[in-house]
């Protein structure tokens, strides 16, 4: 916890004339403190921050609206707290806790059930002791200030089929303020825009959107994208992916547009009648807001407009600009490396680089980061500068060129074995060489003959791979030995490569398992994908290949064209007369595309073996029978009930999609399965069956036609 970003975020917001500061949810102790919120000295440590930015005088004349956990009645809330002039004004608990996904509010808080109904809360006496307050209102109202009303939704209850600001609208509320603790997913911006402009569209109001923005510790980047809209209209936009600490997004509205605006909104203001008019006279209907039960009101004796802000100019509205999932994989994930770096205080990334779309991927997001500090700085960021010349060792240096610091700060290594080609070897040293990295080349050859060494010492035998005459069983044993070599390797370069070239430090190791392959099992345990951290463990392998494309093209980076065409292959197996015999989709039994495809309808729409199998036999009914659905689904079942005791091994990577299997909190199921699925397989089999009659008179059609047009055709 540090006052410093509190400081500077409400001094920057009050040079720009701002009166009313929101911040994102829990900001005071950080969003992701998980179970450290069990703990009395995070509710002892967040006041204390409280109590220090109370008696601060950078929050006078402003009202602050914070977040942290509190402590009410033994029960804790997740809570706003807004206070003016070292007097606290409301603390509001959340009432709709965020508890699916990697969301586990429900673990930790409880939601605020009384609505539209306060207590008293009694201050802590550190608190009492500044404010002079014995006690404050805590619970469900609004603020009453000498110009507008204002009312809070805390993240997740803007998201809930009736979010309180329908109601607070209808009661008069005209500024709507929303704190977040809303992570990052490819293609979900949209989501969140979508909420509040129809939100603003309906029943009219300024809404503000805080969020938090980095990684907080752990798999989630936090994305930003603050915004202050008004009556459907977007009027400011708030950065969702950069390095600075701090972001502060001003506008200046009329609240007169939002009263001449609602003014119209006759369904607001006139309710329909129910039922048919059975005379003709005119009949009064009462409106929705006068319907409505009213919030307890805290009157506040300050208004957020001045009389010299007749001088001000408006804010325009302004088209909100969205990336491309491209785009966003390019920034997102840089980000998230950037906060993991600087913050764990090590000296750079190691990256095994195969010369394959994952492991190259990954060495373009390092190479991003590297664009985006460089960008930073340009930019006059001093919190950016200090972070990389600490991470540097040199306290004169200021980067320029994104090429010159990745060569200080990432390590690529291309792992030969006997059964490696040519071809990886040349397009790992290539795109090593476009984007600076400090690239070292190795055999593991020795190591893995010394294992198996070991292995025929002790037992008398020698397994030989399948192309030799071996079995499946050692085959795979084979490959399993220079898959964990690597691991080895990767770590003890890790630890001492730094130390041969006579620098500081040690460097963080990197995975490059996507999320497909994740999915399915189809990795070695403990083999190179067990890393520290694994930036694109979260995104599909389409959405990699998108990602290299733009790569390509915006960091010009020629080396990506031949990495993009070649086969995926993890090249174990022996090579057959010098070329890749082994491809990673023949040895998956399944397409990426597919995998994609099992993935979502598995995690996001929630299905099992026969619901895909019923689900699918539509989707792809012009392209398979369905025997191959059937077949198609057993075998995904099959090998990833097979392969999921893997998920709990995976290395922390960077959430990024929505049907992540990541085992830690996201996809919580066992890793112990009956994989022969028996009842459900059987199921599947029924329904196949019974296709098998529905089709089989269509066929039988099919053919016939097909006689008659050929017979028609001999005929001419």
């Amino acid at each position: 916890m540090s006052l410093c970003p509190f400081v500077d975020g409400i001094e920057i917001a009050k040079h720009k004339g701002a009166r009313y500061r929101l911040g994102p949810e829990l900001e005071i102790c950080g969003y992701g403190c998980w179970d450290h919120y069990y703990e009395s000295d995070t509710l002892l440590h967040s006041l204390q921050v409280l109590a220090a930015l109370l008696e601060s005088p950078v929050t006078q004349d402003i009202i602050c609206d914070v977040g942290m956990p509190i402590m009410h009645r033994n029960v804790r809330y997740n809570c706003r707290v807004i206070f003016l002039n070292g007097k606290i004004l409301l603390i509001r608990p959340k009432m709709a806790l965020a508890n699916e996904g990697n969301y586990r509010e429900l673990r930790w808080f409880t939601p605020w059930s009384r609505s539209r109904q306060t207590e008293e809360y009694f201050l802590p006496r550190m608190i009492q002791d500044l404010t002079e307050q014995e006690s404050v209102p805590f619970g469900d109202a609004v603020l009453s200030t000498r110009d507008t009303c204002i009312g809070s939704e805390v993240c997740e209850e803007l998201w809930t089929p009736h979010s309180p600001h329908v109601d607070m609208g209808l009661d008069g509320v005209e500024i709507f303020t929303n704190a977040s603790g809303s992570h990052h997913v490819l293609r979900k911006a949209h989501a969140r825009v979508d909420l509040v402009t129809t939100a603003t569209t309906k029943n009219g109001g300024i809404y503000l959107l805080a969020n938090q923005k980095g990684c907080d510790g752990d798999r989630l980047y936090y994305d930003g994208c603050a915004l202050i809209a008004m009556n459907g209209g977007i009027f400011a936009q708030g950065s969702q992916f950069s390095l600075d600490d701090v972001e502060v997004l001003t506008a200046t509205l009329d609240l007169e547009d939002v009263r001449s605006y609602r003014a119209e909104i006759s369904s607001r203001n006139l309710a329909s009648s129910q039922g048919p008019v059975r005379v003709p006279a005119l009949r009064a209907c009462p409106s929705q807001a006068s319907r409505v039960s009213p919030y307890p009101r805290v009157k506040v004796d300050f208004a957020l407009s001045r009389d010299e802000d007749l001088l001000e100019p408006l804010s325009e509205p302004v088209e909100w600009k969205y990336h491309s999932p491209a785009e966003e994989i390019s920034l997102g994930p840089a980000c998230w490396l950037w906060d993991f770096l600087r913050r764990s205080q090590q000296a750079g990334f190691f990256l095994p680089l195969s010369g394959g779309v994952d492991s190259g991927a990954t060495a373009c997001l390092v190479y991003s980061m590297c664009h985006q500090v460089c960008e930073a700085v340009k930019h006059g960021s001093q919190e950016v500068l200090a972070d990389v010349r600490t991470i540097v060792n040199q306290t004169s240096y200021t980067p320029q060129d994104p090429r010159e610091l990745c060569s200080r700060i990432l390590t690529t290594c291309y792992m030969a074995s006997e059964n490696s080609s040519r071809e990886t070897c040349n397009r790992a040293g290539d795109l090593a060489q476009q984007i600076g990295s400090h690239h070292i080349g190795l055999n593991i050859d020795p190591a893995v003959k010394a294992i198996m060494g070991i292995f025929s010492l002790v037992t008398g035998k020698s397994p030989a791979f399948s192309a030799h005459g071996g079995s499946s069983r050692e085959s795979l044993a084979l490959q399993n030995v220079q898959a964990r070599v690597r691991m080895v390797i990767a770590y003890l370069f890790a630890q001492l490569s730094l130390w041969s070239r006579g620098a500081p430090g040690r460097l963080l190791v990197l995975g490059s398992a996507n999320v497909d392959e994740s999915l399915l099992g189809y990795l070695t345990k403990y083999d190179c994908s067990s890393a520290d951290i694994n930036p694109i463990g979260g995104v599909s392998k389409t959405d990699l290949r998108a990602f290299v494309q733009l790569c390509m093209e915006r960091f010009r980076l020629p080396a990506l064209q031949s990495i993009l065409v070649a086969p995926a292959t993890a090249e174990l197996e022996p090579l057959a007369h010098g070329r890749v015999s082994q491809t990673d989709e023949e040895d998956m039994g399944v397409t990426y595309a597919e995998l994609s495809v099992y993935g979502r309808l598995r995690k996001i729409a929630k299905m099992g073996p026969y619901s895909m199998f019923c689900k699918l036999l539509y989707v792809w009914k012009d392209v398979c029978t369905p025997r191959q659905v059937a077949d198609k689904v057993k075998r995904f079942f099959s090998k990833y009930s097979v392969n999921r005791h893997k998920m709990t091994t995976l290395t922390p990577a960077y959430h990024a999609e929505s049907y992540s299997p990541d085992d830690n909190r996201f996809d919580l199921r066992p890793f112990l399965y009956n994989t022969r699925w028996p009842w459900q397989f059987r199921c599947i089999e029924t329904q196949v069956n019974q296709a098998k009659m529905v089709f089989l008179p269509v066929k039988c059609l099919l053919r016939e036609y097909q006689l008659i047009s050929l017979e028609g055709r001999e005929a001419f």
